[in-house]
């Protein structure tokens, strides 16, 4: 089976909720199940859980480490980068829609990318931006982890 879609899971490594781990989880998972392949940037938290769920449901994997060492994820495909929070760029260039899971300095940084660069983005839980004039910046959300698996599907067809 060939895969359509490349879909990144972004949010909060070591300060993710237990909310956040289980929904990254499920989203893992549900996107395998589609047939996506699932990026993280490969580290615990959000990124470890999506792996974890797509894993288990017999999904492809792939990784953006943000150090040298390949054995940090059990992802399908593990890429040390070397390139530390850099390599959020690469993971939002890489994919075809984005799920941001909670929320993080170096989530929202992704969000921003996706956002600037037109990769549809959306956004389970996490963080209200707003831009300079004070107007609410628009993405998706989603309520569950269904719903933000629905919507990406459904924004990148």
């Amino acid at each position: 089976m060939i895969a359509t879609r490349y879909v990144a899971i972004v949010g909060p490594g070591d300060a993710a909720t237990t909310a956040d781990v289980e929904a990254a989880h499920e989203v893992g998972r549900l996107l395998a199940e589609a047939g996506a392949v699932v990026l993280t940037g490969g580290l615990g938290g959000v990124m470890a859980a999506a792996t974890e769920g797509a894993n288990a449901a017999g999904g492809v994997t792939a990784v953006l480490l943000p150090g040298t060492d390949r054995t940090a994820s059990s992802a399908t495909v593990a890429v040390a980068t070397g390139l530390g929070e850099l390599r959020n760029a690469l993971l939002v260039r890489a994919a075809d829609a984005v799920i941001a899971v909670g929320g993080s300095w170096g989530t929202l940084s992704e969000i921003a990318l996706a956002h600037r660069t037109g990769v549809p983005v959306v956004c389970l839980g996490g963080w209200d931006v707003w831009d300079a004039t004070g107007a609410p910046v628009e993405v998706a959300r989603a309520d569950s982890p269904s719903d933000a698996v629905a919507t990406v599907l459904r924004l990148h067809p």
